[in-house]
């Protein structure tokens, strides 16, 4: 039997991605992801934020590089990578990558302009206008 490794998160982007080209000219496009979670109960519920470092390569890097923006919500396929590192002050630090296989926006220009002007179709329409996708609505 074959292994897999997949994770899907959706969240929203922290950074505007950043297109670079490797030594061998392969295009890599990286950007992050926060996404929110919460645990607790009553006056004990909290709220936090996972960040995740998202890479794309080849084309996709260059889709990436086109339509993703800091504060769209965004949905990431890939393989997932817990690292470490050490950074510039010699201290150690973990990272979550995702290696993307794909990506769609879940929003539309309209939505992040607080409803004004002419935007973009989203990759995935929003159920609020009984069309398609609710986050809230995944089952998992």
């Amino acid at each position: 039997m074959a292994s897999v490794s997949k994770i899907i998160v959706i969240g929203n982007v922290g950074r505007d991605p950043e297109l670079k080209m490797t030594p061998n000219g392969r295009p890599v496009c990286e950007f992050s992801i926060a996404v929110n979670r919460v645990s607790g109960r009553g006056d004990e519920r909290q709220e936090q934020t996972d960040w995740y470092r998202v890479s794309c390569w080849s084309g996709l890097a260059e889709r990436a590089q086109q339509l993703i923006q800091k504060g769209r919500l965004v949905y990431v396929e890939g393989r997932f990578q817990a690292r470490t590192y050490t950074d510039r002050e010699g201290k150690e630090r973990f990272s979550l990558e995702i290696s993307a296989n794909d990506f769609q926006l879940l929003d539309s220009r309209r939505d992040r302009e607080g409803g004004m002007g002419g935007g973009e179709p989203a990759a995935a329409p929003k159920a609020s206008d009984d069309t398609g996708f609710d986050p809230d609505e995944i089952p998992f």
